[in-house]
């Protein structure tokens, strides 16, 4: 559809005696002074919006600022020929049907997470979102290329770049928790990677780099937000992660995201969804030959069946996992799933024997999960916290309390929600032995470590 011109914008321009490169330069400067560093408009950007393009929020506002200084009178985005846009408060939660409506959206959802926008930190977690984007996901043809010809031409250094910042953000989250890091990851998305998207120029084979590096990002900042506890605005990431995992064509990629999505579920209570996105996961494991990523779906499906307590079906998809992982080719799987290894499998065996109160099986997994990367410090403390449960269970009260201090060192410098819920869930299975020596001496020290104790 052709765009009408914006003749207001132009007659402004013209009253205030602005030339576009000038007026550009002004926008740039007054960005950087709110903390938008990444504006790089020029004289072709404002010839754009004369031409009808909409520039992205915040710049309509800002060139009211600028416009109402030079001309010493009020000036409003509507008398700019720039309207605002009102953003739909289900913003992030629909999986959509092209590649165009996707970028639109999900450099729409970063934008306003970097402006703190109130409907998104407040929003909650919507079941009928997940399995609609599960289900378009598995669904839906294969669209129209990821093309486009803007102005900045996206090479394979752009790429390259988004990875390595995905690589070394994700460390970071591992070893300190989402909450120290979380607004950076964002604020990149935002600044660095929405303008590739959105103003960038590429051809088919980069345009699906591109959507897949910027998937992985995107899921790492959902599960960051998740591990915040920030669960709806964890969903919208994630569904949106696996709408660009779909613009890449990355049937793996998109299976680890639904696995992502099924481990959030069945963190805030909700196994039978968490089934529904498991078995998607495992039908997209199935679709790349990712045998990792099928083990893991399997052994979120045997999670989802211990929390109903359904014993036989979970050690049904337990063995299906089991089966799985021995059929991974290491040094073969894509680097995503590098973390899913004998540990990680292990840990996932003792939440499940948790779960089912079956405290023998709970220490035997979890004591093998901690044979692992040191670098995983919350990963190790959730470890720790299942091999303290499982003693309670046996009665081994004395490890268990142990156990649960090495847990609690840890915790004390991670900033993560889910870690203090784990903390919590560790008191409550030791509050009845509350008069016992080893609990008063845990909860005494406690007190030093976390604030939470």
């Amino acid at each position: 559809m052709e765009r009408e011109p914006n003749q207001s914008l132009q007659r402004l321009i013209a009253e205030a005696g602005f030339t576009y490169k000038g007026l550009s330069r002004r926008l740039n400067d007054l960005g950087a002074t709110r903390g938008l560093s990444g504006l790089k408009y020029d004289h072709s950007s404002v010839l754009r919006w004369i031409g009808g393009q909409r520039p992205k929020d915040p710049v309509p506002g800002l060139l009211a600022e600028i416009f109402a200084l030079r001309l010493g009178r009020t000036v409003s985005s509507e008398e700019l020929g720039l309207p605002a846009v009102s953003t739909p408060l289900s913003l992030g939660q629909e999986f959509t049907h092209t590649w165009q409506e996707g970028v639109a959206t999900v450099t729409a959802l970063w934008r306003g997470d970097v402006e703190r926008r109130r409907f998104l930190l407040d929003s909650t977690f919507a079941i009928g979102a997940g399995s609609a984007g599960a289900l378009r996901w598995l669904t839906l043809p294969l669209e129209g290329r990821p093309v486009a010809s803007g102005t900045r031409r996206v090479g394979r250094a752009d790429i390259a770049a988004i990875r390595e910042v995905t690589r070394s953000f994700g460390e970071l989250d591992n070893r300190f928790g989402g909450g120290r890091i979380r607004s950076a990851v964002v604020k990149y998305l935002d600044t660095a990677v929405a303008p590739l998207l959105s103003e960038g120029s590429y051809d088919e084979g980069t345009g699906k780099a591109l959507a897949s590096a910027a998937a992985e990002l995107t899921r790492l900042a959902g599960w960051m937000a998740y591990d915040l506890e920030q669960h709806g605005l964890a969903q919208r990431y994630l569904i949106q992660a696996l709408r660009l995992a779909r613009g890449a064509g990355d049937h793996g990629l998109g299976g680890e995201i639904l696995a992502g999505m099924s481990h959030q579920a069945i963190y805030i209570g909700q196994p039978t969804h968490a089934l529904d996105l498991a078995r998607a996961a495992q039908l997209s494991a199935r679709r790349a030959g990712v045998f990792a990523l099928l083990a893991e779906a399997h052994v979120l499906e045997a999670h989802a069946h211990a929390v109903m307590d359904d014993r036989a079906a979970c050690g049904n998809s337990l063995h299906e996992a089991e089966l799985a992982f021995d059929r991974r080719k290491a040094g073969e799987e894509p680097a995503w799933i590098s973390y899913f290894d004998e540990a990680y499998l292990s840990a996932k065996f003792a939440h499940c024997f948790r779960d089912l109160g079956d405290g023998p099986g709970t220490v035997r997994h979890a004591t093998r999960s901690l044979d692992m990367d040191r670098r995983y410090v919350r990963g190790r403390m959730f470890n720790l916290s299942l091999l303290s449960a499982g003693l309670v269970e046996c009665g081994e009260l004395e490890q268990a309390c142990t156990v649960a201090g090495e847990a609690l060192e840890l915790a004390g410098g991670l900033q993560s929600a889910r870690t203090r819920s784990y903390a919590t869930e560790l008191w409550r299975r030791l509050d009845p032995f509350a008069a016992e020596t080893p609990v008063r001496e845990l909860n005494e020290r406690a007190r030093d470590l976390v604030p939470t104790a």
